[in-house]
């Protein structure tokens, strides 16, 4: 199962923070598979360390709106301001959950803020979490020859 994921371009502003979706975005992709943190997030930051390219994007319009997104980042970007921070939600598509106030079924997306910091805080955070993954993987592999 693919893991679906949106990525959006926003300007640093003076009071609005990178741990709440902006008003506004300037451009929108959307990425099909491999949306995750240890997957997606990794390019955007690596992206910005070591100027790697990164593939697999579609442009979108920016009012497109997707029922199935597992993660949205945002790219918090200024002229003067550098390097750009980022910040990645995780979306519950499927809440089905009452609300608190009135008992009714919400049915529309949620999200949380999972992250927020420059590319090399989420490549310490995120690597880490990689390296170990591919260690175990290659661990299981080796024991079963």
């Amino acid at each position: 199962m693919s893991t679906r994921a949106q990525v959006r371009f926003a300007t640093r502003e003076d009071g609005v923070s990178f741990s709440e979706h902006p008003e506004k975005i300037h451009a929108q992709f959307y990425v099909n598979s491999d949306g995750y943190p240890e997957g997606l997030g990794l390019s955007i930051a690596m992206s910005y360390a070591d100027q790697e390219m990164i593939s697999g994007w579609e442009i979108e319009d920016l009012d497109t709106k997707h029922g199935d997104l597992e993660y949205i980042y945002y790219i918090w970007q200024h002229p003067n301001k550098h390097p750009a921070y980022i910040s990645i939600f995780e979306v519950d598509s499927f809440p089905h959950k009452p609300c608190k106030t009135c008992g009714a079924f919400i049915t529309k997306p949620e999200s949380k803020c999972i992250f927020v910091g420059k590319p090399n805080k989420l490549i310490a955070k995120y690597g880490s979490q990689l390296d170990e993954s591919y260690y175990k993987l290659n661990a299981d592999d080796e024991e079963r020859d």
